[in-house]
């Protein structure tokens, strides 16, 4: 006999009771997996299977017509259907087996063959008589290709853990979880997002800016990007302050181009994170056609454009039915006076405060008289936004009146009198 000391009774890392699950990861490419059952719940667990590149073979007398086509549109081999009842040996050479036949006796009989077999079984009657349990699983995709997979049980309670599956999907795809990858390859190069940040506000930057900005190494940012998110990053990302204002362009195209490309080589993984939509007058064509002419790989992730909805922020929708059937977004600096159309047709000036007399009076036409409404958004979907109305005979004075200043978005038709501020001038 060993004089050694017993072995102490395991206890949880919180001081209660063991743990029954041990978490674990399987992976069952090109293994035999049996699912015993052929319903709904059978066809669910079929379907995972498959996509995680198993080999299925289904046995049961009736098979759903989930089923039916799964085995149809699956690669040659991965699904076998066996119509009729489970019986002995079913179980030789598989790897793992899912019983969801919805009779507790088959169910049982199937989990003892598996338990003599040392073949672990799931099964979804009752999970108690199983050996494994199948998790509430979020997965998400990351900037790196690499896949992050969350799985999660809660006590054999499959609708908790699908309710804490859910919340964590959500703060992955909302970037609040840290992301980022803590072993960067030097000898690989990094790659660019141009992310469309939106008009400002942090709510409306798309699920995809938000999970590519919380995977960040270098983030470069213009002025009206939605700065509020830069304080979730980690402190050791860099952020790169690129803004522009009218007049005043202290960090030129060429040179921010050169700043995507020189961080990329470097292996860092860089956002470009634009106000607005990188292609509605934001230069991501340009930013795009440079990164790639080095070998830089880009994603470009488009976002709410301030041309839509700021003008929706203060009750003017650029289209209305009977009001306006179409709209053009330019910029204040362009020629605004030779796009077609009347009140009827939208037009939204962006970039253009500094030349709004001169720009009012020229779209002053036969088609477009001068008492065609027209309002000026100041600031939208941030704490200073204004309304200004008018007509394109007087939003000028009224503009220089309030003393507006940009950022601004103009807008010219019929459409302006469904705002909730050109009600309350009639008033």
């Amino acid at each position: 006999m060993s004089d050694a000391a017993p072995l102490p009774t395991p206890q949880a890392q919180d001081g209660g009771v063991p743990h029954e699950i041990y978490p674990l990861g399987l992976k069952i490419a090109g293994r035999l997996v049996v699912v015993v059952g052929g319903g709904p719940v059978a066809a669910r667990r079929a379907r995972s299977l498959v996509e995680a590149g198993a080999r299925v073979r289904v046995i049961a007398p009736d098979v759903c017509e989930e089923l039916v086509v799964l085995a149809r549109v699956s690669p040659s081999g991965a699904v076998e259907l066996v119509a009729r009842a489970y019986g002995p040996g079913d179980l030789d050479g598989a790897w793992l087996v899912h019983t969801a036949t919805g009779s507790p006796a088959v169910d049982r009989q199937v989990s003892d063959d598996a338990e003599r077999a040392r073949i672990f079984c799931v099964t979804a009657g009752d999970a108690s008589v199983g050996s494994a349990w199948v998790p509430a699983v979020a997965r998400t995709t990351l900037t790196d290709d690499a896949e992050v997979t969350v799985s999660v049980t809660a006590g054999r309670d499959p609708r908790r853990s699908r309710a804490l599956r859910d919340a964590v999907s959500a703060a992955l795809q909302s970037g609040t979880l840290p992301l980022r990858r803590h072993r960067p390859s030097p000898e690989s190069l990094g790659r660019v997002w141009l992310v469309g940040g939106g008009p400002g506000d942090t709510g409306l930057i798309t699920a995809r800016g938000r999970t590519v900005l919380a995977q960040a190494d270098v983030v470069i940012i213009d002025r009206l990007g939605p700065r509020a998110l830069l304080h979730e990053l980690s402190p050791d990302v860099e952020i790169i302050d690129v803004g522009k204002t009218s007049g005043n362009h202290p960090v030129p195209q060429h040179e921010i181009n050169a700043l995507l490309i020189q961080h990329a080589q470097a292996g860092r993984d860089v956002v470009r994170l634009k106000g607005g939509d990188p292609y509605v007058f934001g230069r991501g064509g340009e930013e795009l056609a440079a990164c790639r002419a080095a070998g830089i790989e880009v994603e470009v992730v488009p976002g709410v454009t301030s041309a839509v909805s700021v003008p929706a922020a203060v009750g003017i929708p650029v289209t209305h039915r009977g009001v306006a059937r179409g709209f053009s977004v330019l910029t204040g600096h362009d020629g605004a006076a030779d796009v077609p159309g009347g009140p009827d047709h939208t037009l939204v000036l962006l970039m253009g405060v500094t030349h709004l007399a001169d720009t009012a009076e020229a779209l002053i036409t036969d088609d477009r008289p001068a008492d065609t409404p027209a309002a000026v958004v100041e600031d939208g979907y941030g704490p200073c936004q204004r309304v200004t109305v008018g007509t394109l005979a007087t939003i000028a004075a009224r503009a220089a009146e309030a003393d507006v200043r940009p950022p601004a978005v103009i807008v010219v038709g019929a459409v302006v009198r469904l705002s909730p501020a050109w009600a309350n001038q009639a008033r």
